[in-house]
C-alpha cells in the first residue's frame, strides 16, 4: 500500500480505477513561499522545475512520518506563457477572468509526481500537455460557472476534463491523465518496477 500525499479526487479517481491500493492524506507545504522563492532565484526556473520541486516535498514531508511506505506527491501548474503560470481560480470571480485568460489561446499543463521512502527522494516524473481553449460566449461561461461552480476551484486551470470542462477544449495534445492531475502511466510503471504492484 502507498500514501498519496494529495486530498485530490482526481488523483484518488484515477488511482483507484487503476487497482492502485493506497491511503490518502494532505501533505500541508507552503506552496506560494516555495514558488515564490524559487521564482526570485537568481536563475529562472522551469515551471517544470516548480512542479517537481512542489511534488517532492509533498512526498517528503509526509515520508518523514510514515517509515518504509512509499509516498507519493504530485503537483500540477499551468503555463500560459513561458514565466506566466497561473494558479488555482480561489473564488468564483477568479475563476471567470482566469478562464476568459485562457479563452482562444493555447496553454500548457505541467504535472509532475514524487515517491520518497523514509525521508528521501526516490523517483521524480514530469510530463507536459497542451490545450487550445476555444473562444466560448460570455453567456456559456456564465453557464460553467453556475454548473461546476466551487467544485473546480481547487483545480489549477478551473477545469475538470472528466466533466463539463471538455467542453473548454478544441484541442488537447498529450495525456488526458496529467491534465487530470497525475502523469499515471509513469506512476504505475514505477509501482511496478518497485515491487508495488505485480509486474
Amino acid at each position: 500500500m502507498i500514501l498519496l500525499a494529495s486530498e485530490s479526487a482526481s488523483r484518488k479517481a484515477m488511482l483507484e480505477a487503476a487497482g492502485v491500493t493506497f491511503r490518502a492524506a494532505p501533505a500541508r507545504i507552503d506552496e506560494a513561499g516555495i514558488t515564490a522563492a524559487m521564482a526570485g532565484a537568481a536563475a529562472s526556473p522551469s515551471v517544470r522545475d516548480v512542479a517537481l520541486r512542489l511534488a517532492g516535498e509533498k512526498a517528503l514531508k509526509l515520508s518523514r512520518a510514515h517509515p518504509g511506505v512509499a509516498v507519493l506527491g504530485s503537483d500540477s501548474m499551468l503555463e500560459l506563457q513561458p514565466g506566466q503560470w497561473l494558479d488555482k481560480p480561489g473564488s468564483l470571480d477568479g475563476l471567470r477572468a482566469q478562464l476568459r485568460s485562457l479563452r482562444g489561446r493555447s496553454h500548457s499543463l505541467v504535472s509532475a509526481a514524487a515517491f520518497a521512502r523514509d525521508g528521501e527522494l526516490v523517483w521524480s516524473h514530469v510530463e507536459v500537455a497542451t490545450l487550445l481553449v476555444r473562444p466560448f460566449s460570455e453567456a456559456w461561461l456564465e453557464s460553467y460557472v453556475a454548473a461546476c461552480g466551487e467544485a473546480v476551484l481547487s483545480s489549477v486551470g478551473g477545469y475538470h476534463l472528466e466533466g463539463l470542462g471538455a467542453q473548454l477544449f478544441e484541442r488537447i495534445e498529450g495525456d488526458q491523465f496529467v491534465v487530470r492531475g497525475l502523469p499515471l502511466l509513469a506512476v504505475l510503471a514505477w509501482l511496478r518496477n518497485a515491487g508495488e504492484m505485480q509486474p
